[in-house]
């Protein structure tokens, strides 16, 4: 393990998560509660950021980056939403969609308000700012970058797709995924916050239209290489039909790898729970199944990384992480890497690790 920069209690941790769609929005949700929220309560994480893939070109996103000229506002609201603090209405308010068939129709209030934010102040980041106070988020979101990125793939057979709707029907047949223009820049505020990170995580998320594109972004995998921080990989529970068929959860995280070599992660969350067989059928019907299971993965390391397993599902009727639980044992692991925690025991050739009672509940 290498020597990690964290306080001596744990407390007050600087956290990056790395990402896209639902996964990253869940994961979010989970640490907000984590946030120091004042004096009395105990503090984990002193600052949380979260870097968000911009390359969606489908729905509501879509249209408006291409009306506008804007960078996709979908997945930066969904964050939003999910470290908001404020009244459950108006992060409803946010998240509700307009009916009908009309130019509003499909849109949601959110990235309209994004879209007006970005057009009064001429800066679609400072848009996100504005737009998180309001939400009173209890973190800051930095899209991957503020260029018109959009994704390529050159697939096996030497044909390429573009755009990130028809990547996500090819996965398998990927060759080379790129970003378009490859020398996109991030926000200076992305390198900082990565640099004085004591805790970052990459996923969960759809791997080549999520998890990949922010750190394509030119830098952002050389200064994830270079920050001191304990660096997290988590497994995404279900395959995702066209992208991820018969993936493993080694498999994932061997194609991130791939594309970022000098990233070395110290941990791997997988979910070692099955799934309900309703669910079970229900998925596969959508030509997904589950992954991440202790066969999965063997033996205890998989590219140099130290397997963490746990009941990670929330039990509901889709097949999610449960946003406290994942959380609870990222925090877990980063108080592991300063030797201040207990694991139980090993099974299935990784560590399964017990939620602490000295979390805030």
């Amino acid at each position: 393990m290498k020597n990690h920069l964290f306080s001596k209690n744990s407390f007050g941790l600087n956290f990056v998560a790395i990402g896209g769609g639902n996964g990253l929005s869940t994961l979010l949700s989970g640490l907000k509660r984590f946030v120091a929220a004042g004096e009395t309560e105990p503090v984990w994480l002193e600052n949380l950021a979260a870097i968000v893939a911009v390359s969606d070109d489908g729905g509501s996103s879509g249209r408006l980056r291409d009306e506008l000229q804007m960078p996709p506002p979908g997945d930066i609201r969904n964050c939003m939403v999910a470290l908001s603090e404020d009244s459950h209405l108006l992060s409803q308010l946010f998240q509700h969609r307009f009916r009908g068939g009309g130019d509003l129709g499909g849109h949601s209030f959110g990235n309209i308000f994004l879209a007006a934010l970005s057009e009064i102040t001429g800066d679609f980041a400072e848009a996100v700012r504005l737009s998180s106070e309001v939400l009173a988020s209890k973190g800051h979101i930095y899209p991957a970058t503020m260029a018109d990125v959009r994704l390529t793939a050159e697939l096996a057979d030497g044909s390429v797709v573009r755009g990130e709707t028809n990547i996500s029907k090819v996965g398998n047949s990927i060759k080379r995924l790129r970003l378009e223009p490859e020398n996109c820049q991030p926000l200076p505020e992305t390198l900082a916050a990565i640099s004085q990170a004591d805790v970052i995580t990459v996923g969960p998320g759809s791997l080549f239209t999520s998890l990949l594109p922010p750190i394509l972004v030119d830098g952002v995998t050389r200064a994830i290489a270079e920050s001191s921080a304990v660096k997290i990989f988590i497994s995404n529970l279900m395959t995702q039909p066209g992208e991820t068929d018969g993936f493993s959860a080694r498999r994932h995280l061997e194609i991130v790898r791939e594309y970022a070599a000098e990233i070395n992660f110290d941990y791997v969350l997988v979910n070692n729970h099955p799934v309900s067989e309703e669910q079970m059928r229900r998925y596969a019907g959508e030509g997904a199944s589950q992954i991440g299971l202790a066969d999965s993965i063997s033996p205890e390391t998989v590219e140099g990384a130290e397997i963490i397993y746990g009941n990670l599902l929330d039990g509901n009727k889709k097949v999610r992480h449960h946003p406290e639980k994942l959380a609870q044992v990222i925090l877990l692991c980063a108080a592991q890497a300063q030797k201040e925690v207990l694991v139980s025991h090993r099974e299935h050739g990784g560590k399964i690790l017990k939620i602490s009672d000295s979390f805030p509940h």
